[in-house]
């Protein structure tokens, strides 16, 4: 089995992790249970996982990193959006 195939299932089952919560919170626009800090640091760390993956040229590092840098970031987007959304009611 090709190693490279094994960074591709492991970055993918990792990355659509998100996808559940972005689509909570779009629908309930309700954010006040995600941890401001913790998506700071996983955009942050996936951004660095992406340098990572460039410097190395690792096709399933850059590949699933770039997925997860917008999808985390979108949740942090729709905490920060839907945060400040609820304090001007």
């Amino acid at each position: 089995m090709n190693i490279e195939f094994i960074g591709l299932i492991a970055g993918f089952l990792t990355t659509v992790a998100a996808i559940p919560q972005i689509i909570k919170s779009y629908q309930t626009k309700e954010v006040k249970d995600i941890s401001l800090f913790m998506f700071v640091a996983v955009v942050a760390g996936v951004a660095l996982w992406l340098i990572y993956g460039i410097f190395l040229g690792a096709i399933s590092i850059i590949f699933w990193n770039v997925v997860a840098l917008v999808l985390d970031s979108t949740i942090l987007i729709q905490k920060i959006y839907y945060s400040q959304k609820a304090l001007d009611k």
